[in-house]
């Protein structure tokens, strides 16, 4: 299967997770990934990629789509989660950014993770979205992970300090 992501961190996860397949990123296969994530959800940006990599390759296809959804700030930045600060900045600078906007804005950290994982082979459309709930920190801790994992506590502990390696026994 092709996953349809050129972020190297969601490659690696989904390899990680799904080791009973052989998963392949648009860049392993030659294949220059680039689609508009202008839908409305999660689900929408997910379904676009997948049907847009199918048609460039015929194979089956798994795409996500995924963001941050703060409550007090209108559920900002949700789908733009990646791209609101615009292109090739750092997730560190994204992160230090939304922490920022947090603490000047807002009466509570309360926030969720969304994520939209959709398969497509042509005929079978088969999507889910997942849900956590958790909060914005107040500063980035954690050392695994991408992305806004850093910043994001579940259960008092960032997802860059639960997503558990032998490099972040420290975080723990």
């Amino acid at each position: 299967m092709i996953f349809a992501s050129n972020n190297a961190g969601k490659i690696k996860e989904i390899k990680e997770i799904l080791t009973n397949y052989e998963i392949k990123s648009p860049k392993e296969i030659n294949i220059k990934l680039d689609v508009e994530e202008d839908g409305n959800t999660f689900l929408e940006n997910a379904v676009k990629k997948a049907k847009a990599l199918y048609d460039m390759t015929h194979q089956p296809v798994i795409a996500d789509d995924s963001g941050l959804i703060i409550e007090d700030l209108g559920d900002w930045p949700g789908i733009n989660t990646n791209r609101f600060l615009g292109e090739n900045k750092s997730d560190r600078e994204k992160n230090l950014a939304i922490i920022s906007r947090v603490n000047k804005e807002c009466k509570n950290r309360n926030a969720k993770v969304i994520c939209a994982l959709v398969y497509y082979d042509g005929e079978q459309l088969i999507f889910s979205e997942g849900v956590i709930d958790g909060r914005i920190s107040t500063e980035p801790r954690g050392k695994n992970g991408f992305g806004f994992d850093e910043i994001f506590e579940y259960n008092n502990k960032t997802l860059a300090c639960l997503l558990y390696t032998s490099d972040a026994a420290d975080d723990l």
